[in-house]
C-alpha cells in the first residue's frame, strides 16, 4: 500500500517539475544584460549573470557603502557589461548608488520591496540580489516613480522647507504655552498670534510694557475677531520672569525658522528657472494637439450640450479671473506663479482648491511629465485614491483605498476639502457625496476627480475650464429623475407631474 502510495506521489511530483519546465521555457528572457543589488546601510551585494564573470569567480559580490566601494560596483558592472540593475527601494541607502548608476548611463529599476517579501526561501544577503536579478531579467519587476534629476534637487528643498513649516509651527505652540500659563489670553482675542497685531503685542510684552490699555494700541483696526474692551481684558495677566524666558526663546525661534523659510524659496527660484526653460525647450520640439472628442464618443453629447448652454447664457464661472491676494503664511513670499505656468504649460492655480504652494508641491513631488502612467486611472491609483477591491467568490470583500503615503495625495485632499465650500461643480459634488458616504470618503472621492483632472491638464496642455453648475445640477435632476423612474417601473407604478398649484 505504501509502494502504490509513493508511486502516486512521485508520478505527481514529476507532472509537477515537467511544468515548471514548460512555463520557465514560455518565459522569455527581456533583459538579458539584468543586474540586482541588495542594499544595505553599510555594504551592497550585487548579482551578475554567471556567464558575465571568469570561470572560478563569484556572480555575488560584497562592496562597501562608501563613495570608493559605490565607484568598483559601478565597474564592475561595466566589465559585466550590465546595462539594467534592479534594487529594492530600502530606506534611504539606495539613493547614493542610484544616482552613481544612473549617471554611467545604466537603467535602473527602484523595486517596492513589498512586491518580493513574500518569496519564501531568499532572505539572505546573498539569495536576494539573485532573486531580484532573475525576476528582472524576465521583466516581471516594475519600476517605482522616481522625478527626473532636477526635480529631485526641487523636492528635496521642498521638503526641508516643510520641516522648517513644522519647527515654526512647533514655536508658535510654545508661545500659546507661555502665554497660557501667564494667564494671557492674547491667541484667544486675535486670530494669528504671529500676525502684525500679535507679533507687536509680543514685542512690547517682551520690552518691559505691563500695561494693558498700552498694548491695546498696538491692535490694527483690521482685527475683527474681538472689541478693544475684551483685548484688554485679555492681557492681564500674571507676568513671571521664567514664562516670559521661554516666550522670549520661542520667538526668536519661530522669527529664525521663517527666514530660513524664505531662504528655501530663494534656492527653489533658480531650479524652477532652469526646468521652465527646459520644458519650453521640449514643447518648442514636440506640439501637442488638442484633442476634441469624435461623433459617438461619451463626451460628444455632453460637449455638444455645453456649447449650446454657453452659446444662449455664457458661463461666468469659466471666464472669470482669480483675484490677487494676500499671501498667506506658509505660501511663497516670491513671485512664483508665472515660473510655475512656464514650467506647467497652463495656470493650475485656476484649478479649484489649488494655489501656489500646493502647485509648488506637486511639481516638485512629480514634475510634469504625466507619461510616466498610463491612464489617469493609474495616477489616481498611484497617488492611493482609488478603491483597492479585493475580489474573491465574485465577491468584493475589501474596497478600502490602500494606506499610501504621498504628499501629493494629501495636498489633493486639502484642495478637495477647500473646493467643497465652493458653489463649483466640484463643491457640489462634494457636498454631495458628504451626504451620502461622510466627510472621510467624501474628501478621498473629491480628491480623485482632481487628480484626474490634474493628470489630463498636465498631459494634454489645456487650460482648465470650471464647467457650469447650472448644467451640472440639470444633468443631476436627470440622472435623479431616471432613477426614480426605473425605480418606480421596477414596482408597477408609474411617475405622474403634480399637478400646479390654484392661484
Amino acid at each position: 500500500m505504501k509502494t502504490k502510495r509513493c508511486k502516486a506521489k512521485n508520478q505527481a511530483a514529476d507532472k509537477s517539475q515537467a511544468a515548471k519546465k514548460e512555463v520557465a521555457e514560455e518565459l522569455a528572457i527581456l533583459r538579458p544584460d539584468a543586474g540586482g543589488v541588495d542594499c544595505g546601510a553599510e555594504e551592497h551585494y550585487a548579482s551578475v549573470p554567471p556567464d558575465r564573470v571568469p570561470a572560478g569567480q563569484a556572480a555575488v559580490r560584497c562592496f562597501s557603502a562608501f563613495t570608493e566601494g559605490l565607484d568598483a560596483l559601478v565597474d564592475w558592472f561595466k566589465e559585466c557589461r550590465i546595462s539594467t540593475v534592479a534594487m529594492e527601494s530600502t530606506g534611504v541607502y539606495w539613493i547614493p548608488l542610484y544616482q552613481k548608476l544612473e549617471a554611467a548611463g545604466i537603467e535602473v529599476y527602484l523595486v517596492n520591496a513589498r512586491h518580493v517579501r513574500c518569496v519564501p526561501g531568499r532572505k539572505s544577503d546573498v539569495q536576494d540580489p539573485q532573486w531580484l536579478r532573475q525576476l528582472h531579467r524576465f521583466g516581471l519587476l516594475n519600476a517605482s516613480f522616481r522625478p527626473e534629476d532636477l526635480v529631485c534637487r526641487i523636492r528635496s528643498l521642498h521638503r526641508d522647507k516643510e520641516n522648517r513649516v513644522g519647527s515654526a509651527a512647533a514655536e508658535i505652540q510654545h508661545m500659546q504655552q507661555a502665554l497660557q500659563q501667564m494667564n494671557l489670553h492674547l491667541h484667544h482675542v486675535v486670530s494669528d498670534i504671529t500676525g502684525q497685531t500679535g507679533l507687536r503685542i509680543l514685542d512690547a510684552i517682551l520690552a518691559g510694557q505691563r500695561k494693558p490699555e498700552e498694548l491695546v494700541k498696538l491692535r490694527d483696526k483690521r482685527c475683527s475677531k474681538s472689541t478693544p474692551k475684551e483685548m484688554q481684558a485679555a492681557l492681564v495677566g500674571d507676568y513671571r520672569p521664567e514664562h516670559l524666558w521661554v516666550l522670549k526663546r520661542s520667538l526668536q525661534a519661530y522669527r529664525f525658522y521663517q527666514s530660513q523659510i524664505e531662504e528655501c524659496d530663494r534656492q527653489i527660484e533658480p531650479l524652477l528657472q532652469e526646468l521652465a526653460q527646459r520644458v519650453e525647450a521640449a514643447s518648442a520640439q514636440l506640439q501637442l494637439p488638442n484633442p476634441e472628442p469624435k461623433a459617438g464618443e461619451p463626451g460628444q453629447e455632453l460637449a455638444e450640450k455645453q456649447q449650446q448652454h454657453n452659446a444662449t447664457e455664457p458661463n461666468t464661472n469659466a471666464l472669470r479671473t482669480k483675484k490677487k491676494r494676500k499671501a498667506k503664511a506658509n505660501e511663497p513670499k516670491i513671485e512664483l506663479a508665472g515660473l510655475l505656468e512656464r514650467i506647467c504649460g497652463v495656470d493650475l492655480t485656476r484649478v479649484v482648491g489649488l494655489n501656489v504652494a500646493s502647485v509648488l508641491l506637486i511639481v516638485s513631488e512629480i514634475g510634469v511629465d504625466m507619461s510616466k502612467w498610463r491612464s489617469a486611472k493609474a495616477f489616481s491609483s498611484w497617488l492611493g485614491l482609488c478603491p483597492a477591491n479585493k475580489i474573491s467568490g465574485g465577491k468584493v470583500l475589501d474596497s478600502r483605498t490602500r494606506k499610501v503615503v504621498n504628499r501629493v495625495a494629501t495636498a489633493l485632499r486639502l484642495a478637495a476639502q477647500s473646493a467643497g465650500r465652493t458653489d463649483t461643480c466640484l463643491g457640489i459634488f462634494y457636498r454631495r457625496k458628504k451626504a451620502q458616504l461622510g466627510a472621510p470618503k467624501a474628501t478621498t472621492a473629491t480628491a480623485r476627480k482632481l487628480a484626474c483632472l490634474l493628470y489630463h491638464v498636465l498631459k494634454n496642455k489645456e487650460p482648465y475650464q470650471d464647467p457650469d453648475p447650472v448644467l451640472y445640477q440639470h444633468r443631476l435632476q436627470i440622472f435623479a429623475f431616471t432613477k426614480l423612474q426605473r425605480q418606480a417601473a421596477a414596482l408597477g407604478y408609474t411617475l405622474l407631474p403634480t399637478a400646479p398649484a390654484p392661484v
